[in-house]
């Protein structure tokens, strides 16, 4: 018997002389960067970030936010051993957000139950009464 063998024939229609190439993979489109925080934001997580060292530092701490003048609004921080500090915000937007990232309760006004929170010691009665009446001047600062 003669060797009668048939040429295969391709199935899916593609041609026989040509062998197919292998598929290069897809390329992936690369995820959107994240945006870049603006002014305000960095300003606010710098302002957190104080606000947080405060708190750790004195047990915890509330505040209150006020404007003290153009362009200006204060964090006005009372920890809970009584100390008490204050920031300045550039907007009341960034000191909220600051407030809001640190996890600080606000108060609305700083009377009453935040007020009394304070424990003012010689050094501000003393500050006080020199401005006010005349009295001793702040003592020197502490060489660092």
């Amino acid at each position: 018997m003669a060797d009668t063998t048939q040429p295969e024939t391709p199935e899916s229609g593609e041609s026989a002389a040509q062998p197919s190439a292998p598929e290069a993979p897809a390329k992936q489109p690369k995820p959107p960067k994240p945006p870049k925080p603006s002014k305000d934001e960095k300003r606010a997580e710098r302002l957190a970030r104080q606000i947080t060292a405060f708190a750790g530092s004195h047990g915890g701490a509330e505040g209150q936010i006020a404007h003290i003048g153009r362009g200006a609004v204060r964090i006005a921080l009372v920890g809970a051993d009584g100390e008490w500090g204050v920031l300045v915000a550039a907007s009341r937007d960034s000191a909220r957000r600051a407030a809001e990232i640190a996890g600080l309760t606000l108060s609305d006004d700083f009377d009453g139950e935040l007020a009394a929170k304070v424990r003012t010691g010689p050094y501000e009665w003393t500050r006080m009464a020199g401005i006010q009446l005349g009295g001793p001047g702040n003592p020197p600062a502490a060489a660092s």
